[in-house]
């Protein structure tokens, strides 16, 4: 299954396995909670999901990956106790607490939850010397004498031997204690992914005309040859910094991400057009209600790949318009949750500063204690940034306004949603325009119905057209059966692909 079933799979394994009876007993009794067993190979995106379970189901986390850690600190170091046994007291060894179990319990204390989820990976990739330790983990919850504590689910993780040659297998009493589900790479979900995370637009584009390498892991006479998803999420990361800076992603730079020489420089030729057309085609003026004459002379000549390209160029800077129209919607409605809060927290024993900052102080408290629990500290960060900078800016003037400060944070609300009014309508404008040259210079063609499906696959478009209404989007989606149109796209660009391609998979023009 795809990583998109697969995470289904464990929120509902989650959601199952935390599931309480009458008595406030866990309905599933806990010898019957098999750990689940995630088996997929590498830069697949195992990880990153299960932060996103444990964020959505509310739950704590802890990760580790298991190739990191020696028998000792997994199990605990020995100690010599003394016990009597039968009136006689003799020397024994006993175990310091697992690393791994403490911090579970370390968690549990940081984030205040109880329950959670206990994640392992490269689970069969250890040393031999840790081997029946993860044995005696999967099949009885327990590292050494210490057992996992209840509440928390334990979720594991490898890679198949073909792409690991530390790989053990696993015997058939193990395999028939924990709940196995096989992950594939599905360039199909991670492109929803893809769009949603801001992933370059020449990455993305390439990829689709490139499907088949998306995912490649090949042994040949010069050793490894590999692509990953994590792989072209980092190259993407570095494309952005690179641009920032100046500066150029060759060969060179690319071959550092994509370990697959051939692939690299086919990517970095593609690069290469990719900014050639966008300042040749001036794909802002566009966005900004200019459509220069000569780019539509221009593309009446150009083959359907160079076309496609410009249809990519406009989808990435709509897609960061989408992006960063969501992200402003999401701390205005932060902020209006606090300012709603502030409002009922009235106090008179308090000046209205004082429970201000607060208040403040408690929704710090809160994404720390989502940090602690587990969650992605990046995201988290990033989604309030903009509301604490908001916020405290109007620090000053709470302490400076005598009486009731209501009314002015009221004032303050509405220049920010006003701010956010202006935003949307900017991008609904963008949005039409890009319309206006879709249909100018491709109709109700090959281009305008890749288009709209592209649209359709992008989370931050259909989240955009959503709340703000565009009739033309709906009128195609409609008119043009872009299911049925979209295979025809499909097959010309597997075409174009088999031109593109010559002996040894590198792109020509």
């Amino acid at each position: 299954m795809n990583i998109r079933r697969a995470k289904k799979e464990i929120m509902d394994t989650v959601s199952a396995y935390l599931e309480k009876d009458e008595f406030g007993d866990y309905r599933i009794p806990e010898i019957r909670q098999r750990p689940v067993l995630l088996m997929g190979p590498p830069g697949i995106g195992k990880t990153q999901i299960m932060e996103q379970i444990a964020g959505e189901c509310d739950l704590a986390l802890v990760a580790y990956t298991i190739t990191h850690h020696t028998r000792q600190s997994a199990v605990g170091l020995p100690f010599i106790t003394q016990k009597e046994y039968g009136g006689r007291t003799f020397q024994v060894t006993e175990y310091t607490m697992s690393e791994i179990i403490a911090s579970v319990y370390d968690r549990m204390e940081a984030s205040g939850k109880t329950e959670g989820i206990l994640f392992i990976d490269e689970i069969n990739c250890v040393s031999e010397t840790l081997a029946p330790t993860m044995l005696q983990f999967l099949q009885q919850k327990t590292f050494g004498n210490q057992k996992v504590p209840g509440g928390w689910i334990i979720v594991a993780a490898g890679n198949p031997p073909e792409y690991n040659k530390s790989v053990r297998d696993f015997d058939v009493v193990t395999l028939d204690r924990v709940k196995v589900i096989d992950v594939e790479p599905d360039f199909e979900v991670w492109k929803e992914y893809a769009y949603d995370a801001g992933i370059h637009n020449a990455v993305i584009s390439y990829l689709d005309i490139h499907r088949e390498n998306f995912f490649r892991c090949e042994t040949t006479v010069d050793g490894k040859r590999f692509v990953t998803a994590r792989g072209w999420e980092d190259l993407s990361e570095i494309i952005y910094a690179y641009e920032g800076l100046d500066r150029k992603v060759d060969m060179e730079v690319a071959v550092q991400y994509l370990q697959y020489p051939k692939i690299a420089q086919d990517f970095s030729n593609y690069l290469e057009l990719f900014y050639k057309y966008r300042k040749d085609y001036q794909v802002d003026s566009i966005l900004f209600g200019t459509i220069p004459e000569d780019t539509l002379v221009k593309l009446r000549y150009a083959p359907f790949d160079e076309r496609l390209q410009i249809v990519s160029l406009l989808l990435s800077r709509l897609g960061g318009r989408f992006r960063e129209v969501k992200a402003q919607d999401t701390e205005t409605a932060h902020i209006f949750e606090f300012l709603k809060d502030f409002r009922t927290a009235k106090d008179d024993t308090l000046q209205p500063a004082v429970l201000y900052e607060k208040q403040l102080e408690e929704i710090r408290a809160q994404v720390r204690r989502r940090i602690d629990a587990g969650q992605n500290e990046k995201e988290l960060k990033e989604e309030y940034r903009g509301v604490f900078r908001t916020l405290q800016s109007w620090m000053p003037d709470v302490k400076a306004f005598g009486g009731d400060v209501w009314e002015m944070l009221r004032e303050k609300f509405g220049t920010v949603r006003s701010d956010l009014e202006a935003e949307e309508q900017k991008t609904s404008e963008m949005l039409e325009y890009a319309f206006d040259f879709m249909e100018a210079a491709f109709g109700e063609s090959q281009e305008m119905v890749f288009f709209i499906t592209e649209l359709s696959a992008n989370a931050g478009a259909m989240w955009f057209i959503g709340e703000n209404e565009c009739s033309r989007y709906y009128r195609y989606n409609k008119s043009l059966l872009f299911e049925d149109r979209g295979a025809d796209v499909r097959k010309q660009l597997d075409e174009i692909r088999g031109e593109m391609i010559g002996e040894g998979g590198i792109y020509r023009r």
